[in-house]
């Protein structure tokens, strides 16, 4: 099954992405003294939008599903209270599950919309483009030798390879998913079409892509993105939209200077957020990363006590 064939290589995958939070700064940290100022957006409302309600849909899917799974400890049946008990939580879930697949189909209908067609499809392999390039592969080679100091930094672009990456997942998780979770939605009616074995086999897909996914949301991805000494103590361009000038001339050097070239780079500054806004961003931005570290950890405290 697709499940089985994915799941072993991308638990195997993470030991690359695990060390990047941790060599984020070895090498150097972005220049002190730039300007704070002169900022580059780099995600429209819309994006940031999508990101938010995903990240949203994603945790109550993650806490409403470990409560139920976890039901019959203590842990699983505190998770379970704050959506109402076991069955109200049940229902959260399958519905919360179908608003995430309508983000999927309404994400499909935005990209569509936003190509630029005329270019079709040079610019699908372009560097404005999330598709994977044979360039990826070199920045990652690259980024590994980086770490063990063999190598200088890649010049990255607009994207990395590892941003590449978690954009995928997303679409290869929520399609598992969201299959596997539509058949499970009424499975009296499912029933029809597949034998008892197969709703069995269905629920393990289920849940196994499930736990792929938080611990990679949970551990990688907020790694990565919050605590590199780049962007410690977290990273706000999902909440900003926009990222220092002088920080991004060091992170993603190669794009700066194609913007440049462009001349492009002038119409994307943008000035920095207020202070209260800043502010909300921190607040909200860590009481999901603790809400999402709480269910991580109580998901291994409890697991020798569940039957997958």
């Amino acid at each position: 099954m697709p499940s089985g064939l994915w799941s072993p290589w991308r638990a195997g995958r993470s030991w690359y992405f695990c060390p990047i939070p941790f060599c984020g700064g070895c090498a150097s940290s972005w220049p002190e003294g730039g300007s704070t100022v002169s900022r580059i957006r780099r995600f429209t409302l819309a994006q940031r939008l999508f990101h938010l309600l995903l990240m949203l849909s994603f945790m109550t899917q993650a806490a409403t599903g470990l409560g139920r799974m976890y039901i019959e400890t203590k842990w699983g049946s505190l998770v379970a209270s704050f959506f109402g008990g076991y069955e109200l939580s049940l229902t959260i879930h399958k519905w919360v599950g179908l608003f995430m697949l309508s983000l999927l189909g309404a994400h499909i209908i935005y990209v569509l919309a936003t190509i630029e067609w005329r270019g079709f499809p040079r610019r699908l392999l372009g560097p404005d483009s999330l598709l994977p390039h044979k360039d990826d592969l070199k920045q990652a080679l690259g980024h590994l030798g980086w770490m063990l100091g063999l190598a200088p930094l890649p010049r990255l672009d607009r994207w990395t390879y590892w941003e590449k990456f978690d954009y995928w997942a997303v679409f290869w998780g929520l399609f598992i998913l969201g299959g596997t979770g539509l058949l499970l939605f009424n499975p009296v009616a499912s029933s029809r079409l597949l034998p008892g074995w197969g709703l069995n086999v269905t629920l393990w897909v289920h849940r196994i892509e499930a736990a792929l996914a938080m611990a990679h949301i949970f551990v990688i991805h907020f790694f990565i993105g919050h605590l590199r000494r780049e962007n410690f103590p977290m990273d706000l361009v999902m909440f900003e939209g926009s990222v220092d000038r002088a920080k991004l001339s060091h992170e993603r050097p190669a794009w700066v200077e194609r913007l440049q070239r462009e001349g492009r780079l002038e119409d994307l500054q943008t000035l920095p957020k207020p202070f209260p806004w800043r502010a909300a961003y921190y607040i909200f931005g860590y009481a999901a990363m603790i809400a999402c570290l709480f269910l991580f950890v109580g998901a291994l405290a409890y697991s020798r006590l569940v039957t997958w």
